[in-house]
């Protein structure tokens, strides 16, 4: 592994400085390329406008209309949490200013990902006159075809990267179609949706229907803020905004029931929840009903509007969450299993299948596996009829879903369908075609990346003072919003190991030692005894035992001579 120091611009550094931020904060803020102005325009009115969003404008006026009209709508949302909580803000945010709304989520298994014609078919059931799909739509061009011939109005708001082709819908506002001159193309899908009811809110007040302070759609940024951090989009100016409003507002109590019973059940402080709490803890629960069960589980328990629906939700999501768990733990174990074995150094990608695989976790462990061997890769489960369905997972320098593309061109009858973007997407292709599909991926990949791409970079913010490695300054930098796009600090340097030990055969407990100061540390599925003199990268941690809260450092790798 190549360890890489982040650089900054002093200039940066110093107008961060003379803001006020102590010397860390203001090195590690330069260091992530953020202005003064990132800084200083942090709340709410300084978020990017609805206006610049193509078809916003739009679309509120036609939700107005719906509103106006008493018509039925129905939200078809995506089964991840990206898409259960934007579904749940959809639903709440529509239903404050006074829609006539319900919510569909197809079963992936059954119906397969977005506005499909068969779920289409099952939305007709409930006879909507509009349909507002959210976190996908914008490779549904079947589906919208088989909603607009049964009479219904179709509104799409997603953030996926369109085809060639759009669906022609009756309205769509995504990011990143073409033509959008919105300054920010990272928004998830629960943070177009946000946008959509800020555009409806004005249009409804234009048209006097009520006073703006009736209705609250900051209520609602808790959702906003888990939905962006769970779905792994860039965490940008605009995004950061969203997320540490939606942390205040968990922090304060005034989150929906539901997260706050996710937290409780995952052992989390809400009072201190952070970025990553979001990420680590509350997404995957929520990940876990669509992965092996029905996204409805995940929605109600967003939508609950008492502690104990919430509580009865949470429950059964926790459960999901080991089994998840459990499935993920076997599979991993069968495919290092065939790669410890079979994987070469030279090999650019790597394609895994087992037909006894589980297809809703085909995806977690495609991205195991690219942070054990730092290759692109695809794994595959059975799907039916013939079929497997692949989820794959990339590393910086390759845009996996124009990879995929590139396969299609060399092999144009090899995959059945695909879709996704830079760092993630899935695929569909033919039992017999695997070997033949791992072939062309590999030899599409070399075409595409060096070598020298496939070598793992962890960057650092370099070496930490000894006066300033404090409990302080852990609660400072875990207050502070760091995910995808936006690293949390990592630093660099040597240690004495005053004391170590093994603590259940997979983790390893030290003491170290720096310039005469000794600190406590953890290093997370570590069993190996550390030499003596060591070089770490670690993060700053808060150890909470007891209700006791020290510093921890937080080892991710040990640099080994």
């Amino acid at each position: 592994m190549k360890i890489q120091q982040r650089q900054y611009s002093t200039t940066s550094f110093q107008a961060l400085q003379a803001q006020g931020l102590p010397d860390l904060m203001a090195r590690l803020l330069a260091a992530r390329a953020v202005s003064v102005e990132d800084w200083t325009l942090q709340d709410m009115p300084h978020l990017l406008k609805p206006q610049a969003l193509t078809g916003c404008a739009e679309m509120a006026r036609l939700l107005a209309d719906a509103i106006q009209g008493k018509k039925k709508l129905l939200i078809i949302g995506d089964y991840d949490a990206d898409g259960a909580t934007a579904t749940s803000v959809a639903m709440r945010g529509l239903s404050m200013m006074g829609a006539q709304v319900d919510f569909l989520v197809p079963n992936r298994f059954e119906y397969g990902y977005g506005l499909t014609p068969e779920i289409v078919a099952l939305a007709a059931q409930q006879q909507p006159d509009v349909i507002l799909t959210v976190d996908n739509g914008i490779a549904s061009i079947d589906g919208v075809s088989a909603a607009k011939s049964l009479g219904m109005q179709v509104l799409i708001t997603d953030h996926h990267l369109p085809a060639d082709q759009t669906p022609i819908a009756d309205c769509i506002v995504n990011p990143n179609q073409r033509g959008c001159d919105f300054p920010s193309k990272h928004l998830a899908g629960v943070g177009v949706m946000f946008y959509v009811l800020i555009a409806l809110r004005a249009e409804l007040k234009q048209r006097g229907l009520f006073v703006e302070e009736s209705v609250h759609l900051g209520s609602l940024l808790d959702l906003v803020a888990l939905g962006t951090v769970a779905d792994l989009v860039k965490l940008d100016a605009n995004n950061r905004i969203l997320v540490r409003q939606g942390l205040k507002r968990i922090r304060q109590g005034q989150a929906c029931p539901g997260i706050l019973a996710i937290l409780k059940l995952a052992g989390r402080n809400a009072e201190q929840v952070t970025a990553q709490d979001l990420g680590f803890y509350v997404g995957p629960r929520l990940n876990a009903a669509g992965r092996l069960d029905d996204m409805t589980i995940g929605i109600r328990c967003l939508l609950a509007t008492t502690p104990q629906e919430a509580m009865m939700y949470a429950q059964q999501l926790h459960v999901l969450n080991a089994e998840r768990k459990q499935i993920e733990a076997e599979m991993q174990w069968d495919a290092m299993a065939d790669l410890t074995q079979d994987f070469q150094d030279s090999q650019y990608t790597i394609s895994v299948f087992q037909p006894d695989w589980h297809q809703g976790v085909i995806g977690i462990l495609a991205s195991r596996i690219k942070e054990r061997f730092h290759r692109p890769v695809i794994a595959f489960a059975d799907a039916g009829d013939g079929l497997i369905k692949g989820s794959g997972r990339s590393i910086a320098g390759l845009h996996l879903r124009d990879a995929l593309d590139l396969v299609t061109k060399l092999q144009p009858d090899l995959i059945i369908k695909f879709g996704g973007h830079a760092m993630a997407a899935g695929l569909s292709i033919r039992e017999q075609d695997f070997a033949r599909f791992q072939q062309t991926f590999e030899q599409v990949v070399q075409q595409l990346i060096n070598a020298e791409t496939l070598q793992q970079v962890l960057e650092t913010d370099g070496v930490l003072q000894v006066h300033e490695m404090t409990l302080e300054n852990a609660e400072v930098l875990g207050h502070q919003v760091w995910g995808q796009g936006f690293p949390p600090p990592l630093f660099y340097d040597d240690f004495e190991v005053i004391q170590q030990r093994i603590l259940g055969e997979k983790h390893l407990k030290l003491r170290l030692q720096k310039q005469g100061a000794q600190f406590e540390a953890i290093y997370f599925q570590h069993a190996i005894l550390l030499p003596e003199k060591v070089t770490l990268a670690y993060a700053l941690q808060i150890n909470e035992f007891n209700g006791a809260r020290n510093l921890q450092l937080q080892v991710v790798h040990a640099d080994i001579a």
